[in-house]
């Protein structure tokens, strides 16, 4: 049911806008409780209808702290943040479909529901109209809106899996639930993948802006709006999932049927879907390659070379640079980089990487330290690489500024360790205040050490990457933007999915080796068997996008989330140690033991909305 023109409603957008600036907002929202406008009054008038449009860009959630807000990365096999809350209880398997933990799914409904009244009602906008160039605003900013759509309704999807399909239609929320149009059931995935590639492709059409970068010229703030490029790139990582073992060619939903008996998986494999991803994948990179306004951000050395440790740390600190693809500008980074600052520096040292994360990063010659794991937890270590768990070296790490007696298991390791984890014994990153270097302590009596405080890392190491090495919780809590989605990304699903289905494609060795070499270590060489081939791209995954929310939807992806998501998960010996020499520490400790059932692949749908839609069936095992 469309709403009527003469319908009251409310301004209901927040105050802080999420993707583009806040100031053409300002007046929309100070308005007081009792200023109600028409639609049609909204829709007439340019001012108000961009600020629907920002409204409806809000709904694109601040994803920058990652516990109870966005739990993506605390829920991953790469993380544990110590605080005994939801992620905490939910990796322990403490959870049921009434737990209500993180409902995106309402959350994107209403923005869904945003989108397509505004889709619906801006073309007859008379003030926008009336300018020379109006009808083709109009045109690109219900393309950004059918964009946002698109995206809402892809976030549904990696978490809860078929969804119900709206369309074009306004569902007024004041129906009675008793009403066919609030009992729609759920689309099978297929149809929700080709809905949103519809989708994007229609906006895409439609968005005459290519890509933001340093040197366009447009205003400032349509850094963050919809173009072709993000539509594209929205699209590979759909099709990327679409062809992912979880969804293609998996039994294990073949009983989860709508009330008709529909399915709502396909369950025959079909190696076409590898092939769509990539070729979504490849029309980016093709873009990247013709226009030199997208690619991989690099920063050189005094000799001219690349320096993988800068050019991977300051990718995400230095503001839409050539690899941003998708970005907020407005988002809560203080949150996790206190949480991720030790304490000497007045922050809360509560977010640790995993050992499992630590073991996986490579050697600086490319070598793989650690080949697997013993019945007992114990490392397989490779001895050819040099790497050791034993005594300590006299070493510098890349972006220190001084030789440290260093615990072997941290020495020699890849440009991006040093740029993702601190470890005890390393210092940290901000030099600037009166104290100048300082090195963390995270054995038990250390600084931000157990034994000190109820803020402490389990796992005995803290996150760095994306910390700004200015950065002061107290002093210079500067706002900057946050990147959901950059160049890497694209080129990693690219050689995933052509691997897949092509394996040996040249462009798998050329675009992998692209990653290695802006990350510091040795190219890969020709030869690699498909399966060998899969773990070096699942493995550069981890690393290189690590903290970026998407290694807990890789491993369910996958379907290996069984193997790496349950079970025993170990870090330094939290427990003990006087010193950043003290071996007792240094010693691989179990912390916790994880909780993965079948069922987890997916979110189960709240059952709130199970009660209100007789419909709408809940995902298999919940």
């Amino acid at each position: 049911m469309n709403y009527n023109m003469k319908h009251k409603i409310t301004a209901l957008f927040i105050s802080s806008f999420l993707l583009i600036s806040t100031s053409c907002q300002k007046d929309f929202l100070n308005q007081v409780p009792d200023d109600r406008l028409s639609l049609e009054e909204v829709f007439n008038r340019r001012k108000l209808s961009e600020e629907w449009l920002a409204g409806t860009y809000n709904f694109i959630r601040d994803e920058a702290h990652r516990t109870n807000d966005t739990p993506w990365d605390v829920l991953s096999d790469d993380n544990d943040v110590s605080q005994r809350n939801a992620p905490y209880r939910v990796n322990l398997g403490n959870w049921n479909a009434s737990s209500n933990y993180w409902n995106f799914w309402d959350h994107y409904y209403k923005g869904i529901r945003t989108a397509t009244t505004f889709i619906n009602n801006i073309d007859g906008n008379e003030e926008i109209l009336q300018e020379r160039e109006g009808a083709a605003l109009i045109k690109k900013r219900k393309a950004e809106a059918r964009f946002l759509r698109a995206f809402f309704y892809a976030e549904i999807l990696k978490q809860y899996g078929p969804f119900v399909i709206i369309g074009d239609v306004e569902i007024d929320p004041d129906l009675p639930l008793t009403d066919p149009e609030m009992q729609l059931p759920r689309s099978s995935y297929d149809d929700c993948v080709n809905y949103i590639v519809s989708e994007l492709d229609m906006a895409e059409a439609d968005l005459d802006i290519t890509h933001y970068y340093d040197g366009d010229d447009v205003l400032e703030n349509d850094m963050g709006r919809a173009s072709k490029i993000l539509c594209q790139a929205i699209k590979s990582k759909v099709l990327l999932y679409a062809a992912s073992p979880l969804v293609n060619g998996n039994n294990d939903y073949n009983g989860l049927t709508n009330n008709d008996g529909s399915p709502l998986f396909n369950n025959t494999y079909d190696e076409k879907k590898w092939e769509r991803a990539a070729t979504a994948a490849k029309s980016i990179i093709d873009y990247a390659e013709s226009s030199g306004r997208l690619g991989l951000y690099k920063k050189m050395d005094k000799n001219g070379k690349i320096d993988p440790y800068l050019s991977y740390r300051d990718v995400f600190l230095d503001s839409w640079n050539i690899e941003w693809i998708m970005a907020r500008n407005n988002a809560n980074l203080h949150g996790y980089q206190r949480s991720s600052t030790p304490r000497l520096a007045n922050g809360y040292a509560s977010m640790g990487p995993t050992q499992q994360l630590v073991d996986a990063y490579r050697m600086q010659d490319g070598s793989v330290p650690i080949t697997g794991y013993s019945s007992n937890g114990s490392p397989v270590i490779n001895t050819q690489s040099g790497y050791a768990e034993t005594g300590f070296s006299k070493f510098t790490a890349p972006g220190a500024t001084r030789e440290k007696n260093t615990f072997n298991m941290y020495v020699n390791r890849e440009p991006r360790f040093y740029a993702s984890i601190t470890y005890s014994g390393s210092d940290w990153i901000n030099t600037t205040s009166s104290l100048g270097v300082r090195e963390v302590q995270l054995y038990y009596t250390g600084e931000s050490g157990k034994g000190g405080s109820h803020d402490y890392s389990e796992t005995g190491y803290l996150f760095r990457k994306n910390i700004s090495p200015t950065y002061h919780p107290t002093q210079n809590n500067v706002a900057r933007s946050l990147v959901m989605m950059r160049y890497a990304e694209i080129l990693l699903n690219y050689v995933e999915a052509l691997n897949e289905y092509s394996p040996n494609h040249p462009d798998i060795l050329k675009y992998l080796n692209q990653i290695r070499e802006r990350g510091g270590i040795p190219a890969l060489s020709t030869g690699i068997s498909q399966s060998e081939m899969r773990t070096q791209i699942r493995t550069e995954r981890r690393i290189e996008l690590t903290m970026e929310h998407l290694r807990y939807f890789d491993t369910r992806r996958w379907k290996i989330a069984e193997q790496t998501d349950g079970g025993a998960f170990y870090g330094m010996n939290v427990e003990a140690g006087t010193s950043n020499t003290d071996i007792a520490f240094f010693q691989r400790t179990r912390f916790e033991t994880r909780v993965f059932r079948k069922s987890f692949y997916f979110f189960p749908i709240p059952q709130t909305e199970i009660q209100r839609n007789p419909n709408l069936v809940q995902n298999q095992g919940w």
